[in-house]
């Protein structure tokens, strides 16, 4: 079975108190964690953090819990090295190795138990694979449509090369796919982050998509109501889900 980590600090700024918010009568770090009961290939769940609130969640549904240390609960510590410090908790509390891990992140609801079996099996069946991710396509937030502004305060192309078929219509050039921080399921290798790709280096090098239509993790305000649309759209409602 594939063990999973869970992460989620107790003081983020954009918004406050995002991975306990209520969203359709449930707790939102509920929802990954829910997706990972279902999953048919889903071991063990551990939960990092700092918070006393989240772990109190994380109890209720009987997962493990890392204590994170304060050096990795500050606004400047990166999410790399929360993955390698809870991917290195995981292998002390383990009676057994394993090949791979699924990352979660308690501010994303955006998850089916079918996309983690998938990638899960996606890496067993293709041992070259260092890790299979959730993309979501996101064509008007392209490189074509990206700007910057200037010292001089002029808006400009923020990435000056050229681009085929680019034009106004924003599915002209190559359908933009983003990593939507929804599911990483990865090998243990990649936690040797000096070899990873920015921005995220916990994924290796050879990662394979796992589609899925409207992932995101809740980081502004217009995330939430974006949250509560998907969970609808697949059969969560206050009263049931689609396990019940």
């Amino acid at each position: 079975m594939v063990p999973v980590l869970m992460i989620g600090r107790g003081g983020s700024r954009g918004v406050p108190g995002k991975n306990t918010m209520d969203i359709l009568g449930r707790p939102l770090m509920e929802y990954p964690i829910l997706a990972a009961r279902n999953s048919k290939h889903i071991g063990g769940i551990y939960l990092s953090t700092d918070a006393e609130y989240i772990k109190e969640i994380g109890r209720k549904h009987n997962v493990n819990i890392i204590d994170r240390p304060a050096e990795l609960c500050a606004d400047e510590a990166l999410v790399e090295n929360v993955v390698v410090h809870g991917y290195e908790q995981i292998v002390k509390a383990s009676a057994t190795s394993f090949d791979m891990f699924v990352l979660l992140f308690c501010n994303t609801a955006t998850i089916t138990p079918g996309l983690i079996d998938t990638g899960i099996e996606m890496l067993r069946g293709d041992p070259s694979l260092d890790s299979a991710v959730s993309v979501s396509l996101y064509n008007e937030y392209s490189p074509v449509r990206a700007k910057r502004i200037s010292p001089e305060g002029l808006v400009l192309p923020y990435m000056d090369i050229p681009i085929d078929n680019a034009s106004c219509d924003r599915d002209s050039a190559e359908p933009c796919y983003f990593c939507d921080c929804s599911i990483w399921v990865l090998r243990s290798r990649c936690m040797d982050i000096e070899n990873g790709v920015l921005p995220f280096r916990w994924m290796g090098k050879k990662t394979a998509p796992l589609y899925q239509s409207g992932g995101l993790d809740i980081d502004h305000d217009y995330g939430v109501a974006m949250t509560n649309h998907w969970l609808l759209k697949h059969g969560f409602s206050e009263t049931v889900t689609p396990y019940d």
